[in-house]
């Protein structure tokens, strides 16, 4: 599992405090009046207490305070701002004057991206018809690769041979060469385009027709031949599709939602041409049935794992909890308790083992003498694991996951993520016993400053590492896969892929949770060529709410991120539930697994090519709400994650423990 509940929890308390009603008489004044800094830097904040006709109340002691959930930024006793991330920072600000209540204030500091760095322009046509107009986007982003907030301004070096708006409306109005140029800040991108002679040019549209079912993902490309026959490469049409609902890129690539007949065209200007598209009902909807289950109540349960014998699953515990099970399941029917794992701390918030099912890993955090890190145990009998030793230098702050890959030139490794710096941890576990640091990795901060950075899950594939660092999104690591010379004891970044979460929930959650709410890349997991990426996302309240007896929600997307090209990840298609989040995922053949909170579990049928909004596709394979009137909380769904071995479902249920489902084959109408 991959939350930060604990960490939530406390910020969760600090927020409930620190909203007061207006107060009568003596107030906070606090300057800046509306704080605004650019992220990554410092702000001093300042307050002073008033009394009811504005004079300075002598002897007021002035204390600052996080006043939500503190992964972007961090505030010190004084007043002094530490950024780490673009977002909305809560401060509380606390007067204190002997002899009287305390009073408070709340104050949101805006963190901003830095000044445009970059600009990119899409799409970048060579070629252009007369009469042709093409929408043209520009993407700025600052030197930490955000989103920025430069005005983005356009400008033709040519206007009566291409006039462009201030929306980047590109229109060719006679033949000749036009320079675009897209500018934001100092920042700014060109594009060269011909302008040529529309008269006598024919379209044709390849394929001329298609079908295929609903989310199947096609390409059609324009072929364009003037007056003399002759080819005209470079051009990019304007692509429409009608009617129904879908999506089509400014490359050519379709994907309709539902089925039915859909008419795609490719317009340039004074010329076009289209093409008829059938699509049919994906058809892949199946029952999930109950095989067993293991009803927890004592704690919230936490991570599940399945021994590679299939014989034997772990199951851990949180919010308080003080071990893990092994459970039987040799009979998925009835599966039993067998034995527990009991020690010092209060999450175990991941259990692993290596693909061998010779060693066992399993994190921890709370623990009562700060003794976090990992714990390393053997399993020469899965159902009774030993404990052989630990790792805890660095990492007291507590662990919050792990992943043990090993490579067959490099060894078995445990890579491990560190509560207090946000960094990844490379642990050579060939010695079981004598588990050894061979290398440490994070995100770069000005000053060295942890601040903002937050490292939340790891997934290891063919010497790849794809690391989930909340504000700083998906991080690609060469650990050992040779594409950029790295290896566990010298890791090398291959790539990122960053993205405004702020853009992406303010509407839906900030609305509702407000300022400070929790948000960032949570999980990966790479499968053929996308890696999945959920985005855990909450109201601090509602984690207050979830582990104690009372219900709530969650809310997330989760992305589907094209690494065909391994250098220049993009997203291609998302899912996002009405209600609930997304949490961990599990990815076999066709298929992609999913635990959702609130909205339980999910299947999805990810064959083919992916584009697009996956829910309306019709590739939901299956839902299924794990609940029970026996359960910590009765009948409220909160599912963690799931694992898949041999062809039965893993569910671990924060509320009632662990469920085994399996999905029934699609049933066959018969005439």
């Amino acid at each position: 599992m991959r939350v930060p509940f604990l960490r939530s929890l406390a910020f969760a308390s600090v927020l409930a405090t620190s909203i007061v009603p207006a107060q009568q008489g003596p107030r906070i004044v606090v300057t800046p009046t509306n704080p605004r800094m650019v992220a990554k830097d410092t702000l001093r904040l300042t307050a002073r207490l008033v009394d009811a006709a504005g004079q300075p109340v002598p002897n007021a002691r002035i204390r600052y305070f996080a006043g939500g959930a503190g992964f972007e930024a961090a505030v010190d006793s004084t007043g002094l701002v530490t950024s780490g991330a673009v977002g909305k920072f809560p401060v509380t600000v606390s007067a204190l004057v002997a002899g009287s209540r305390p009073i408070t204030a709340r104050v949101e500091v805006l963190m901003v991206p830095g000044p445009a760095a970059t600009v990119a322009i899409s799409p970048r046509p060579t070629r252009m018809l007369v009469g042709q107009r093409l929408p043209l986007q520009a993407l700025a982003r600052s030197a930490e690769g955000d989103s920025a907030t430069d005005r983005v301004t356009w400008r033709s070096s040519a206007p009566a041979v291409i006039r462009v708006d201030e929306r980047g409306l590109a229109t060719a109005l006679a033949v000749g060469r036009a320079t675009i140029t897209s500018t934001a800040g100092a920042a700014s991108s060109t594009l060269e385009v011909s302008v040529l002679n529309a008269a006598g040019a024919t379209v044709a549209v390849t394929p001329t027709s298609a079908s295929a079912r609903q989310g199947d993902v096609m390409r059609f490309a324009v072929q364009v031949k003037d007056a003399a026959g002759r080819t005209i490469d470079g051009l990019v049409p304007s692509w429409t599709m009608a009617p129904g609902r879908g999506e089509i890129n400014s490359d050519g690539s379709f994907v309709g939602y539902e089925p039915g007949t859909y008419l795609v065209t490719a317009n340039l200007g004074r010329v076009s041409g289209d093409v008829s598209v059938t699509l049919t009902d994906r058809n892949v909807r199946r029952k999930t049935s109950v095989v067993g289950s293991v009803l927890r109540t004592a704690f919230v349960t936490s991570e599940v794992w399945v021994h590679p014998n299939g014989k034997v699953a772990y199951l851990g515990t949180h919010a308080g909890g003080d071990r893990f099970y092994t459970i039987d399941i040799s009979n998925p029917a009835s599966p039993a308790i067998v034995d527990s794992v009991v020690d010092n701390f209060r999450i175990v918030n991941d259990i692993m083992t290596d693909e061998k099912g010779e060693v066992l890993v399993f994190t921890r955090e709370g623990a009562d003498n700060r003794r976090n890190g990992i714990v390393v145990m053997t399993l020469e009998d899965p159902l009774h694991p030993r404990k052989v030793g630990e790792f805890t230098d660095g990492v007291t702050s507590g662990v919050h996951s792990a992943f043990i890959y090993t490579d067959p030139k490099h060894g078995r490794h445990a890579y491990i993520t560190n509560d207090g710096t946000g960094a990844v941890h490379m642990i050579n576990i060939d010695d079981p016993a004598k588990p050894r640091e061979v290398a440490q990795w994070k995100t770069p901060r000005p000053g060295n400053s942890d601040v903002g950075r937050t490292l939340h899950d790891v997934d290891v594939q063919d010497g790849l590492l794809y690391g989930s660092w909340w504000n700083d999104g998906l991080i690609i690591l060469d650990v050992g896969n040779g594409i950029k010379g790295g290896t566990p004891s010298k890791p090398v970044l291959v790539s990122q892929f960053k993205y405004d979460l702020d853009a992406l929930y303010r509407t839906r959650v900030e609305t509702e949770a407000g300022a400070g709410y929790i948000r960032g890349t949570h999980t990966a997991w790479r499968h053929k060529n996308y890696v999945f990426i959920a985005d855990e996302v909450f109201d601090p309240v509602e984690v207050q709410n979830a582990l104690g007896k009372k219900v709530g929600r969650a809310y997330g997307r989760l992305q589907v991120v094209d690494v065909s090209d391994i250098f220049h990840p993009k997203s291609v298609a998302y899912y996002e539930p009405e209600f609930g989040g997304v949490h961990n995922i599990w990815a076999a053949g066709d298929t992609l697994y999913m635990g959702a909170y609130n909205s339980g579990f999910h299947a999805f049928d990810v064959s083919g090519e992916l584009k697009g909004d996956l829910q309306k596709q019709g590739r939901e394979i299956s839902h299924f709400q794990p609940q029970s009137p026996q359960g910590r909380l009765p009948n409220a769904t909160m599912t963690w994650g799931v694992v898949v071995k041999n062809n039965l479902i893993f569910l671990n249920d924060m509320n009632s423990g662990l469920w085994i489902v399996k999905m029934e084959p699609k049933s066959q109408v018969v005439p």
